[in-house]
This record gives C-alpha cells, sequence and structure tokens, in this order.
C-alpha cells in the first residue's frame, strides 16, 4: 500500500514538472503582439525583425538619442484591433511609410520618423 503512495506522489512530482517546463517555455520567449496589445489595448506598436516595438515609455521618452542608419519603412497598419496577426514593417499607429531608424546609442531603440516627428519605440522583452 504504501508502495503504491510512493509511486502516485512520484507520477505526480514528473507531472507536476513537465507542466512547469512547458510553462517557462511559453514565457520566455519574446512578447508578440497579442500579449502586449492584451496588456494595454491603447498601445502604439510596430513590429520589426520579428519583435515588437512600443512607444510612450516614461524613461525612454527622457533619452537623448540620435538617429543611425535608416532601416527601412512602416508597410502595412494594422486597422483591427483584434488582428494580432503582426508581419514584420506592419504598425497599428504608425502611418505606412514612416521611416524606421537604429538609435545611434542604443540598440533595443528604434526611431520612427514621420511628418517632422521623430519617435522613440522600445523593443519589448520578457519580464
Amino acid at each position: 500500500m504504501r508502495k503504491n503512495y510512493f509511486s502516485l506522489i512520484l507520477l505526480l512530482l514528473v507531472i507536476l514538472s513537465a507542466c512547469k517546463e512547458k510553462v517557462n517555455v511559453q514565457i520566455s520567449g519574446m512578447p508578440d503582439a497579442e500579449e502586449v496589445l492584451t496588456l494595454d489595448p491603447n498601445s502604439n506598436i510596430f513590429l520589426w525583425d520579428g519583435r515588437v516595438y512600443k512607444t510612450n515609455i516614461e524613461w525612454v521618452e527622457e533619452l537623448k538619442l540620435t538617429k543611425h542608419k535608416e532601416l527601412g519603412v512602416i508597410t502595412s497598419v494594422s486597422t483591427h484591433r483584434e488582428n494580432y496577426n503582426y508581419k514584420n514593417g506592419m504598425a497599428n499607429k504608425l502611418p505606412i511609410g514612416a521611416k524606421i531608424f537604429s538609435a545611434k546609442e542604443r540598440d533595443d531603440i528604434l526611431l520612427a520618423e514621420y511628418e517632422g516627428k521623430l519617435m522613440k519605440y522600445l523593443g519589448v522583452s520578457e519580464g
């Protein structure tokens, strides 16, 4: 009888460990557009090279940044709030044609320029 309880407990521990590993794998990746917009539906975001970039982050806005290399332009806009199937170059509030630049001072921030405005976008990471 004790052997059965021990086997059952051991089996439960193995199952719980497997579940824990699966959850860690899901959490450890970069957040996608759906995760960012679910947490803050009013986020101003775009997807670039597989990473979501978000603006209006207070500490980022305080940084002095300069444009470095032009990386490309926004090629499409997600007009439906429930559309989470973002492709590279897609934004939800930037217009098509907005230029994307790297920031000379930081690798995790991209700059978007349109209509004479320069906006700072932080690459969203886990955490």
